[in-house]
């Protein structure tokens, strides 16, 4: 997930109004890597009942995966190996069928908990915002939603599932009494041109990046595993002045970028300043037309000189330069409609077996928060006495 850049100051946006209208008008047909929702309403009869069958994740062809328009970064092969190596989770890739036809897949992994068998697609703590379907466009979330439910329960015996799809909406699954919250976030529309872009960013977001280049920074893309210590250094920073400290640790973004580097969807930038120290870092994965925002960080001292705003511009520029035309940058904050972005929200479902089980797994998640806030605590008290 993307983590906010330093010390800038985030509050909720919740405009569900806005996001359910865009997600029925979907990514225009003339875009073929991305799914029209417009076009995917009830063109396979909703009399039938598909289902989803689990396949050998070793023989899948990836190309046949990756051709579908509605497919993003974190349902790739590799980004879920990522996910099985650091969440010690078990892959489930699933073909949805009716009659021997293949209408589509399903992605996610089952991780254990307290004993109990849960099938996230994702699950929070794994640093990934969205995965679910990949559907033909004949095909409605609505029957691969509950055909999942029969699939998680029955099939696989799973306790307890978790999804959220970034091409759902609420009549997708108002019928199968999943729990549901809503992710908030913000996208932006790289499909404009390069000066609508800069032009559409507010005044003060264009005066930080011509500070930036007045003051030398200079923004370098990187490759090397090194990034990793870079970007985990100024994590450690960002959180600590919150009191806190990361959820997780320096070798899961090592193991995200021996995953993912190789593949070419993944953006790793740092900003330097003219006596050349890194002052700040961005990731960027993106594929098929959608780019994400996975996670920014800087030293506070060096804020006056605007790395992450240049940063953040240079992403725009790159990722719109091979094809890409959705920014989401992942998470709340009202910093970001600086960028001229707009807020959207995506449901997030979820489906117990009983609701002992939804319980444990939200005081689980409390409990993690709790923890977090407390070594944070010790880690500031016991900065302050090394200091003195």
């Amino acid at each position: 997930m993307e983590f906010e850049i330093s010390f800038q100051e985030s509050n909720p946006g919740h405009k569900e109004a806005v996001v359910i209208e865009r997600r029925e008008q979907g990514p225009s047909p003339e875009t073929p890597s991305e799914t029209s929702r417009a076009s995917i309403r009830g063109r396979v009869d909703r009399r039938a009942k598909p289902s989803f069958r689990r396949l050998d994740i070793g023989s899948i062809d990836p190309q046949e995966l990756d051709s579908y328009a509605d497919r993003i970064v974190y349902q790739t092969l590799p980004w879920i190996k990522f996910i099985a190596q650091t969440q010690h989770a078990e892959p489930v890739l699933a073909a949805l069928s009716l009659h021997d036809e293949t209408l589509g897949y399903f992605t996610g992994l089952i991780v254990k908990k307290f004993g109990f068998k849960i099938l996230g697609s994702p699950f929070p703590g794994w640093n990934t915002p969205y995965m679910g379907f990949n559907l033909r466009p004949d095909v409605t979330r609505s029957l691969a939603a509950e055909a999942l439910v029969d699939f998680a329960f029955d099939h696989l015996k799973c306790h307890h599932i978790e999804l959220m799809d970034r091409y759902m909406v609420p009549e997708d699954y108002s019928h199968l009494g999943f729990e549901t919250s809503m992710f908030d976030s913000f996208e932006l529309d790289l499909s404009l041109t390069e000066d609508e872009l800069w032009r559409n960013m507010r005044k003060d977001c264009r005066e930080s990046i011509r500070k930036a280049e007045r003051s030398e920074v200079v923004v370098e893309e990187a490759h090397d595993i090194a990034f990793a210590d870079d970007y985990y250094e100024q994590l450690k920073h960002v959180f600590a002045v919150k009191n806190s400290v990361p959820p997780f640790g320096v070798d899961r973004v090592r193991q995200m970028i021996a995953f993912m580097e190789p593949t070419g969807n993944l953006l790793m930038l740092r900003a330097r300043n003219k006596e050349g120290t890194c002052i700040a870092t961005s990731i960027r994965p993106a594929m098929n037309g959608i780019v994400f925002a996975w996670g920014s960080a800087s030293w506070r001292h060096f804020s006056r000189v605007k790395p992450n705003e240049m940063l953040q511009w240079y992403a725009i520029k790159y990722w719109k330069a091979r094809g890409m035309r959705t920014f989401d940058l992942v998470g709340r904050g009202d910093y970001k409609l600086k960028y001229g972005s707009h807020p959207i929200v995506v449901p997030w479902v979820r489906k117990s077996r009983n609701p002992g089980i939804a319980f444990l797994r939200f005081s689980a998640e409390e409990m993690f928060r709790a923890a977090q806030d407390t070594f944070g605590k010790l880690a500031h008290i016991a900065e302050s006495f090394r200091k003195h």
